[in-house]
């Protein structure tokens, strides 16, 4: 039976400073955490006044085990490039990490709805290695399934209903048209939906108008409660911080900073913020919330930036010659008013003649979300226009050697 983290820890703390028991997914936690900001911050960074949504754990997860399908120096450097130094740590202990980390965060998250998985649909035509086959079941219960890729609409259609019941129906539609020269397409998908610890009226929820710039107002559904919560006024990055739990490990963050300072504040995100803010937090303020309620995806190929850094050679998944590999990752993440059914609404302070503070997110403003108990960044958001879809426009661009393109288009949202 696994012992939760006492609820005093507020936000993940910096995974360099307690390895006195060795835990395998703990291993990862500081090259994982330093990807995620670095992947975030640039995709911010080559998408200005847009909307940025990514899972980074999930990405991680994808990527190393697509390294299990590479040899010699495209293996090095698809690892390197996640952050992690072999001189440090070995590839066995990197994959171990990552079966522990999966294992945690998808079959102990029982108070919350947490869906994440792999799978690998290849041409029929082709072999799969069986040490290949072997080791990402085994590390990352991955799962191989043959398709046809010369009938489009029939590979199109068997990938978009293994994701829908995998999912349960909340991830579907992947993709519209197959319109893809792969031979192999990795799927890497995760969906979460928390169940807040203190959980929102969703009587109290009305539409309001929300300020993507100076020029453009949307109405979107304002979520609000007034009770007792983790707060933290930063005069150093000029933003307002309010800490929720989740009624399992996950902990989320909304940060809202002074107008047109959003990039800056999201340009100084790191392992010592983080640090700096728990130490920060007060505890049991009186705030008066409102927050949007929202329904986040996002769809990424991940391929391109596998061929941009030469990592093509991917012998050690077929010896079927030089393969066409795709790599698609879908990440969802519903934030609503539920908490436990048992659990109900609340809104009385402790001190009930005192003024709140009221913090309203009616602006551009940043969302982290955290698995405190592993040290997993599930998400990292920046929200522009909460009223607009959630898929990427072509062309972003992460960090070096990272670089992310879009499978579906989107029209471009207005600079914030």
């Amino acid at each position: 039976v696994r012992k939760l983290r006492p609820r005093v820890l507020t936000c993940p703390r910096d995974p360099d400073g307690d390895m006195s028991i060795r835990i395998p997914h703990r291993d990862l936690a500081p090259s994982n955490v330093d990807f995620a900001f670095s992947l975030y911050k640039h995709l911010v960074v080559s998408a200005p006044g847009r909307d940025v949504f990514i899972s980074p754990v999930s990405i991680s997860t994808a990527l190393a085990m697509l390294s299990l399908g590479t040899r010699g120096h495209t293996q090095i450097r698809l690892l390197q490039g996640l952050g992690f130094n072999l001189t440090e740590m070995s590839e066995a202990r990197i994959h171990q990490g990552f079966q522990h980390l999966h294992h945690v965060l998808v079959e102990s998250e029982t108070t919350s709805d947490i869906l994440m998985g792999n799978a690998l649909f290849f041409d029929h035509s082709l072999e799969l290695l069986e040490s290949f086959s072997a080791d990402t079941e085994r590390y990352y219960e991955l799962e191989a399934l043959a398709t046809d890729f010369q009938d489009q609409a029939i590979a199109s259609r068997q990938i978009n209903e293994y994701l829908k019941n995998k999912t349960q129906g909340k991830i579907a539609d992947l993709f519209l048209e197959l319109d893809s020269p792969a031979t192999l397409i990795l799927v890497n998908y995760i969906f979460f939906k928390g169940k807040w610890a203190q959980p929102f009226n969703p009587e109290s929820t009305r539409e309001e108008d929300f300020y993507v710039n100076e020029t453009t107002v949307v109405k979107v559904p304002m979520m609000s409660q007034s009770s007792t919560m983790n707060y933290l006024n930063d005069p150093v990055l000029s933003c307002q911080l309010v800490q929720l739990d989740y009624t399992s490990n996950g902990t989320v963050f909304f940060i809202l900073p002074e107008k047109g300072k959003i990039d800056i504040v999201i340009d100084a995100l790191s392992r010592s913020t983080l640090g700096r803010w728990e130490m920060s937090l007060t505890r049991s303020s009186h705030v008066d919330l409102h927050v949007p309620k929202l329904f986040l995806s996002s769809t990424y190929d991940l391929g391109d930036i596998l061929r941009d850094r030469g990592i093509a050679d991917f012998s050690g998944i077929s010896q079927e010659g030089r393969l066409k590999v795709s790599v698609v990752h879908k990440a969802a993440l519903h934030l609503d008013e539920k908490g436990e059914e048992s659990a109900a609404p609340t809104g009385i302070p402790p001190n009930v003649g005192s003024k709140p503070l009221t913090i309203r997110f009616n602006r551009p403003f940043i969302i982290l979300v955290f698995d405190h108990f592993t040290w997993s960044s599930l998400f990292l958001v920046k929200v522009v226009n909460p009223a607009e879809g959630r898929t990427f426009p072509k062309g972003e661009t992460g960090p070096s050697w990272f670089r992310v393109k879009s499978i579906k288009g989107n029209k471009e949202e207005p600079d914030a």
